[in-house]
């Protein structure tokens, strides 16, 4: 469901001008934090600022010792730097430790990340690399959360600490970022990298907990001590995808194009929705690469109507995704669907777009960012503490799912809290929804979540166009 080179913050030329050797500059990229530097995240730190104060050593705790209310006479925290508005009321069930059980601190040891004031957690993510930026908003909701967690609760006397780790959009380099995470962090939390292949081995051995936002690979997804809180098996479908489409549009659901930018977690990904569509009862008549340094879309194009296609998928960046959309249209194709994954779920998307993306489909298993449920509104919130401006992405949305996680299955355990503990209780989760956030993920088994919803750009604006909440079904090997 990810695509090697999904989501980025440049348009292709830059990128191809980037890989060239060219010294192209981004006119307004957020520009990268130092590459393995150390933060504490706290309310109104921008993104590698550098640590921020930690709560006092010695703050009160609640009866059970794991969690240290506001003073209710302090001033308002945390600021609103970036210029949104933290909730004042949160229900419980919305707390950053969640409604569930909570341990005791009986028995609590310090160990690797952990001193006595604070746990480290890892966060690598592509931040440089021949995209720059690919997978900061990741980076940006897991401080997020931090933030937010640091800021009315302590776990046993300690305060979270986010290591900023580059994957750099190589295997290589997600191998290193694992190396320091084993020996300085305690978990790895809400990571993703298009290469996460390269570090699968390294978390493995040395029995990291890795609480990720997504995996993208099988060797990911093969890892004995990695999870995530958008679970993902890439031999599985959600049977619901092709059920829905055959009910909607049965004629266009028999003349199926799926065209991927060809790398290889996007050909995997295409390659596997291609057999499950097929095993559903839809007709798949072309699954076909495109280069990422192509830049004449029109040949694809011809293919399509040559082929007598009606029913569009595209697994890629949204900057390919419009290449190919105004291809299209220049060339007056316009067939019944054109769908995606949720790389085009994205502000971006819809500034450059243009007509060209007006009905996309995008299959989706988050709320609409622009919802008013409680947990949605504390992301964005918090989203505007540590990155000023920034806008809710999926891999956003994603990581401060799995950082909750991470903090919900630590507080339970309390003081019986070590890596393998953590691991053991991972293995357990199931129905995972981030607080409301998301469809239910089997966190534990890896399997694919068997519920989407369908939602279409109108205007500007997203809107679902699926009945209900979500549509569910079973799965479909592929």
């Amino acid at each position: 469901m990810l695509a090697g080179g999904c989501g980025s913050q440049l348009d292709p030329y830059q990128v191809a001008a980037a890989r060239e050797g060219g010294a192209a500059q981004v006119a307004g990229a957020a520009a990268a934090p130092p590459a393995g530097g150390e933060v504490a995240a706290q309310p109104g730190d921008a993104p590698g600022a550098g640590a921020g104060t930690p709560p006092a050593a010695d703050a009160p705790q609640d009866a059970t010792g794991l969690g240290a209310p506001a003073d209710p006479g302090a001033p308002d925290a945390p600021a609103a730097s970036g210029g949104g508005d933290v909730p004042a009321d949160v229900p419980e069930a919305n707390a950053p430790v969640g409604d569930g059980p909570q341990g005791t601190c009986e028995g609590f040891a310090n160990g690797p990340g952990i001193t006595d004031s604070t746990i480290t957690i890892a966060n690598a993510s592509d931040i440089t690399g021949p995209v720059p930026g690919l997978f900061l908003a990741a980076r940006q909701g897991t401080e997020a959360f931090a933030a937010y967690y640091n800021a009315t609760e302590k776990l046993c006397g300690r305060s979270l600490k986010v290591l900023e780790l580059d994957s750099s959009a190589d295997a290589g380099a997600d191998q290193q970022a694992y190396t320091r995470a084993c020996n300085e962090a305690f978990a790895a939390v809400g990571s993703v990298s298009s290469a996460d292949a390269g570090g699968a081995a390294t978390a493995a051995g040395c029995g990291l907990p890795d609480v990720r936002a997504f995996t993208v690979t099988p060797q990911r997804q093969g890892c004995g001590t990695c999870f995530a809180s958008y679970s993902v098996d890439s031999s599985q479908i959600a049977a619901s995808q092709p059920q829905y489409w055959l009910k909607k549009e049965p004629q266009a659901s028999q003349h199926v194009g799926i065209f991927y930018v060809d790398v290889a977690a996007a050909k995997t990904n295409a390659e596997s929705f291609g057999r499950g569509f097929e095993k559903a009862g839809m007709n798949v008549d072309v699954v076909q690469g495109i280069q990422t340094s192509e830049f004449n879309y029109v040949p694809y194009v011809e293919t399509m109507k040559r082929e007598d296609l009606d029913f569009i998928m595209y697994f890629g960046p949204y900057q390919f995704a419009i290449r190919l959309q105004k291809a299209m249209q220049q060339q007056g194709f316009r067939p019944t669907v054109y769908l995606q994954d949720p790389t085009i779920y994205d502000a971006g998307y819809v500034a450059q777009a243009g007509g060209a993306g007006e009905g996309s489909y995008v299959y989706s298993t988050n709320e609409l960012f622009d919802s008013q449920a409680a947990e949605m509104k504390l992301y964005r919130a918090y989203l505007d503490q540590v990155a000023p401006g920034a806008t809710p992405n999926y891999y956003g949305l994603y990581a401060w799912s799995a950082t909750r996680l991470f903090v919900e299955q630590a507080t339970a355990l309390g003081g019986r809290l070590d890596r393998a503990s953590l691991v053991a209780a991972l293995r357990k989760v199931k129905g995972w929804t981030g607080n409301g956030l998301h469809a239910p993920m089997s966190v534990g088994t890896g399997d694919t979540s068997p519920c989407i919803r369908i939602i279409r750009l109108t205007g500007s604006t997203w809107k679902q166009v699926s009945p209900g909440d979500y549509v569910c079904g079973g799965l479909i090997g592929t």
